[in-house]
């Protein structure tokens, strides 16, 4: 018998979401919400506890911890429609024959997929799923990275990955990010991969920061940067109050797509 892996369902998605808005959300409020039994969310609660991306307490769910990420299997799914209405945003806004760093990420990996209609453009990444898309089209120069490959996304990083971006100057710099605090801090949870993304932004002439609404106010260990450092953001959502009054005190380009 082939064992199907469990998948999110639409309202297993809206509890993330809602979660992710509010911090801490009861059984009660989300049976309430959802029109379904107590013991239904407690069902969507323990799932999602157990695949990491809330977590379980006494009586609801809050956010995740902040020293580990979601399985990358499921941060491909989640908002999937959302990123990809995100990656045609960005991809309508490169021209051909431009020159990209393009980071570690699901929404960066679509990102990649909707550039393959660009002509002549010139990709250094460290993420093999990028250079593994983009290397497809034949006018396109793609080039990875060396360093470390983490078997779980296949991202590269590590001193040489650094030390390697260090050697280009390029026109724009695509990056992901896990989660982006309410006083604009860029967070993420692996300091090699941060290390890397932040060698992008100091090389690249313009920065686009790509990221769901999923992620603002989502908690991560280690810090980045600041938003203030980005050129554009490009979401789905508009940001919280206190984020945008960060993005509009500095003159950050928002595009929602």
């Amino acid at each position: 018998m082939i064992n199907k892996r469990k998948t999110i369902n639409n309202r297993q998605e809206e509890i993330i979401s809602l979660i992710k808005n509010n911090g801490f959300v009861t059984v009660e409020e989300m049976a309430n919400l959802y029109n379904v039994t107590p013991q239904t969310i407690r069902r969507d609660i323990n799932f999602l506890d157990k695949e990491g991306f809330v977590s379980r307490y006494h009586g609801g769910a809050g956010h995740s911890v902040s020293t580990e990420n979601v399985a990358y299997r499921h941060r491909k799914e989640i908002l999937l429609n959302e990123k990809k209405k995100i990656a045609q945003t960005v991809s309508a806004m490169i021209q051909d024959h431009s020159s990209l760093f393009i980071n570690i990420g699901t929404t960066t990996e679509l990102v990649a997929s909707e550039l393959m209609n660009h002509n002549k453009l010139r990709i250094i990444t460290n993420n093999l799923n990028v250079a593994v898309i983009m290397s497809r089209k034949e006018d396109f120069e793609v080039i990875v990275t060396g360093g470390i490959v983490r078997s779980k996304d296949c991202g590269v990083t590590g001193e040489a990955a650094v030390k390697f971006i260090r050697q280009f100057k390029v026109d724009i710099g695509i990056i992901g990010i896990s989660g982006i605090d309410l006083d604009g801090t860029l967070l993420d949870f692996d300091f090699r991969e941060v290390y890397v993304a932040r060698t992008i932004i100091e090389n690249s002439r313009k920065v686009y920061l790509v990221t769901d609404h999923s992620k603002f106010g989502r908690n991560a260990m280690v810090k980045l940067g600041s938003i203030t450092e980005i050129d554009t953001l490009i979401t789905d959502k508009k940001p919280p109050k206190q984020l945008m009054d960060v993005i509009s005190s500095n003159g950050i380009n928002l595009v929602i797509s």
